[in-house]
């Protein structure tokens, strides 16, 4: 059995920072990262200080090259099976049937988004049917776009797009909206369109259109949804971790610290924050690795 300081499942922004400051700080870390990140259906990650308009693959390249000069640290391209155990003894099962033990663990493996059922839709996530005009609106700008209401957010997000686009319809699927909120709506120019998507009609993930239940083809460039989003791993269950309740999908409870309510286990990045974004995922990272090393030298 391998014993370290600590564990850091996921080994993207948030995980990658925190094992960062572990290992300046010169204690052992393994981080177990399967290369699955959120943000993986983007050609391009925008925002980021420094690298605007790369691919999120090759920020998390960039990220985890930084951590090979330090010898106290260790990446693992696989999955972390199971976690267990309680303050200064955790267990961790890999894939490869190898147990390790740590003191810490920082939970920083992300969350998996739920899309609607619609067809056609999952195959354009992150290309042209977009999540957050912030992280891809500047590059779509001007395209007619459309909004399908799946969530009270969705009338939040669509009172937004004006600054990208002047060709905005809001497709309600289903979803009834207050009338105040169809007034706001129109009075930003928006089209409201009372119908239901069946299908996104799109090649390589590029989109037409899309078909409509009562009103045929309705045509859209981009297309927004709020999805809804899940952990990606059931630790934060299995160690007992309290969870809220977000907008979007169960969010961890963290203190300032990024300590979670089970002791010696830390939470970074979007499992703990009702929105999200490549920043703030490596400032949480950055907050839960000198968290966590601050527990090491004074709680031994």
């Amino acid at each position: 059995m391998i014993r370290v300081d600590a564990v850091i499942i996921g080994g993207s922004f948030s995980g990658a920072a925190a094992a960062l400051y572990l290992a300046r700080a010169r204690r052992t870390v393994i981080v177990f990262d399967e290369g699955q990140p959120r943000n993986r259906f983007s050609s391009e990650g925008h925002g980021f200080l420094g690298m605007d308009g790369l691919a999120p693959a090759d920020i998390q390249a960039r990220a985890q090259g930084d951590l090979e000069k330090y010898s106290h640290i260790e990446v693992r391209r696989q999955r972390a099976l199971h976690v267990s155990g309680q303050f200064g003894d955790f267990r961790i099962v890999s894939e490869d049937g190898g147990v390790t033990s740590a003191a810490r663990v920082i939970l920083a493996h992300g969350m998996i988004d739920r899309v609607p059922e619609i067809p056609g839709l999952s195959e354009c996530w992150g290309k042209t049917a977009l999540p957050c005009p912030y992280c891809h609106g500047y590059e779509v700008a001007d395209l007619p776009t459309g909004v399908i209401v799946t969530h009270a957010g969705s009338v939040h997000q669509a009172r937004l797009l004006g600054d990208w686009t002047d060709d905005l319809s809001i497709i309600l699927h289903g979803t009834a909206i207050a009338p105040e909120d169809r007034s706001d709506l129109e009075r930003r120019k928006a089209r409201i369109v009372d119908d239901t998507v069946v299908s996104v009609e799109h090649e390589d993930g590029a989109i037409s259109s899309v078909t409509l239940r009562k009103g045929g083809i309705w045509p859209v460039s981009i297309v927004y949804v709020v999805a809804q989003a899940s952990f990606a791993t059931a630790f934060p269950t299995d160690l007992g971790c309290e969870t809220e309740v977000g907008p979007f999908g169960p969010i961890v409870k963290v203190d300032a610290q990024c300590q979670t309510t089970v002791r010696g286990v830390f939470a970074a990045g979007d499992i703990t924050r009702p929105v999200f974004g490549a920043t703030w995922a490596a400032a949480d990272g950055m907050s839960a690795g000198v968290a966590c090393h601050q527990s090491l030298v004074l709680e031994p």
